[in-house]
Parts: C-alpha cells; sequence; structure tokens
C-alpha cells in the first residue's frame, strides 16, 4: 500500500481540518497514513521568526481566522478561536508518538485539535490533555511520566530535525516515498493522488 507521511503540528490552525479528514480520504484512496507530529517552533526560528507568521503579520492573520472559519462551518467542523495562539502542543505531540506507536493515535489527535480549534481550549494546560486522555479511557499519569523520558524527547526532537531536513515549512505538509513535498490542508487530496501513483 502507498504510504504519505502527514506532518502535522498542534498549534498549527490549518493541520486541524486536514488531521480531521486525511483518515477517510486516504483510506477511500488506497493509501495509508504515517502520521508525523513535529515543531515548528525551531523551524520558524532557522528563519528568523519568533512567533507564528500569523502573528507576525495582523492583515494575513486576521484573514486566516475568518478562512479557517469558513473552512470549518463547509466542513462541519466545530470552530471556536482559541483564547492563546499559538499554542504550545509539546507535551501533546510527545504523547502523540506514545499513543500512535499503541493504535490509538488518530483518536488522540482529533480529540486535541477538537478541545483547541473546535471548543477553544489551552491545550498547553495539563489539564485539558489529561481530560482528553481520561476520554479515551487511557492512564494520564503513566503518559505525563512517559513524555518525560529522554526516549521520547529524543524522538521528537529526531522527527522535527527530519522535518527540517526535507524542506518542511509549515504545516501541515504532506511528503510521499519519491520525496515529492506538499503543503497546506487545500493540497491534501493532491498529496494522496501523487501518493498513489508512486
Amino acid at each position: 500500500m502507498p504510504v504519505l507521511d502527514f506532518w502535522f503540528e498542534f498549534a498549527s490552525t490549518y493541520s486541524y481540518p486536514a488531521a480531521m479528514r486525511i483518515g477517510a480520504l486516504a483510506r477511500d484512496a488506497g493509501v495509508s497514513v504515517c502520521w508525523r507530529p513535529f515543531l515548528l517552533g525551531p523551524i520558524f526560528a532557522s528563519q528568523g521568526w519568533d512567533n507564528s507568521p500569523f502573528n507576525i503579520y495582523p492583515a494575513k492573520g486576521r484573514y486566516m481566522w475568518r478562512d479557517l472559519e469558513r473552512l470549518c462551518a463547509s466542513l462541519d467542523l466545530p470552530f471556536q478561536r482559541p483564547r492563546q495562539f499559538p499554542q504550545n502542543g509539546l507535551v501533546a505531540a510527545r504523547i502523540a508518538l506514545s499513543a500512535l506507536d499503541e493504535g490509538w493515535g488518530e483518536e488522540f489527535i482529533a480529540a486535541v485539535y477538537r478541545e483547541q480549534f473546535g471548543e477553544g481550549r489551552v491545550i498547553g494546560d495539563p489539564a485539558v490533555i489529561r481530560d482528553i486522555l481520561l476520554n479515551l479511557k487511557r492512564d494520564p499519569k503513566a503518559l505525563f511520566e512517559r513524555a518525560q523520558t529522554d526516549e521520547v524527547k529524543g524522538r521528537l526532537r529526531a522527527q522535527t530535525e527530519e522535518a527540517k531536513e526535507r524542506g518542511i515549512f509549515g504545516a501541515p505538509s504532506f511528503t510521499t516515498a519519491d520525496g515529492e513535498l506538499f503543503w497546506g490542508n487545500d493540497r491534501l487530496e493532491q498529496a494522496i493522488a501523487w501518493a498513489k501513483k508512486t
């Protein structure tokens, strides 16, 4: 089965609709998805940014929020602008690695995005992540502890470095087996089609 790597960042607005759409679209196309959480902060820092470009350029930011609102409405996805942006998704990304290893990663990832962009909650708050884990019938204490291990921290750093080496500069991004890069929720269908033919 052809594979599409899905590079996402929990703080990324457009990763929300991409994460909610990719599973069904890829399954229908006969493409397997490899979920790849990473951090945009180090990548932005290498470009000289210390914030989201949507905050650095206010006109772009205003457009993005309205565009995301329209997009979510068209997809019947709940949308509520979070109080903080960008949010700290570090712990969520580390837990996502464990969840993906154990086969419940897609559920966790979707739940984090729904809480952040569907309910407007702060995912950097451990209580929010704890609620998500409890709702998924998972052990928050064990998962928070694992998220602090050198092994998990190292994996997320390595994945972020790999994203940078592949030329990824934003999220969501998609890469195919032949190294083709697609950026943005609006390139998801094209990325799946490309993956299918490689």
